[in-house]
């Protein structure tokens, strides 16, 4: 039977050598806040939000159909008179939805009618591609369900169907 270990000789050497690291010296701000070290540790203040943060919330805000009115104080925001908005409802399985849904938003934005295009509003579908507007009174393309290798929306020319599109707008209006 091997013989018992002395507590004080096992004690003795770990506190000679205790290794000396460079995060040894840090003080956290929990050690900080319980020792009285913290009264002569500034700790960071991190409720603060940074400057560009603040301007990139404010130029968000900033929408395309959006005008402010200047003959009423009260500052109430009134929408333009957008003439519709579309939703390209697309799934996020596969990157090839995203190519289309890109393609059709680039290809309304850059014709000549006035339409806000909004890119999954809410929550998609999986294996959904769908472009319908806004009001829900009429939808352009529907594809529910669909099952990989998404055949149905491969075999669509999107520079027909955004053509297609732009006719049946303009025609509306």
């Amino acid at each position: 039977m091997a013989p018992k270990r002395k507590a004080e000789k096992a004690a003795e050497p770990a506190a000679k050598s205790a290794r000396v690291t460079r995060s040894a010296t840090r003080l956290t701000r929990s050690g900080a806040r319980g020792s009285s070290v913290a009264n002569f540790v500034e700790l960071p203040n991190t409720t603060k939000k940074s400057p560009a943060k603040a301007k990139t919330a404010e130029v968000k805000g900033k929408g395309k159909g959006k005008v402010k009115e200047e003959g009423e104080g009260s500052g109430a925001v009134k929408e333009d008179a957008v003439k519709s908005v579309v939703i390209v409802e697309h799934c996020k399985q596969c990157n090839s939805f995203k190519t289309r849904a890109i393609q059709v938003k680039d290809g309304l934005e850059g014709s000549d009618l006035d339409v806000v295009v909004k890119l999954n509003p809410d929550k998609p579908r999986r294996g959904c591609f769908e472009i319908r507007l806004q009001d829900g009174d009429k939808t352009f393309i529907s594809l529910l369900d669909m099952k990989r290798p998404f055949q149905p929306m491969k075999d669509l020319d999107m520079d027909k169907v955004i053509s297609d599109i732009i006719e049946e707008l303009s025609n509306d209006n």
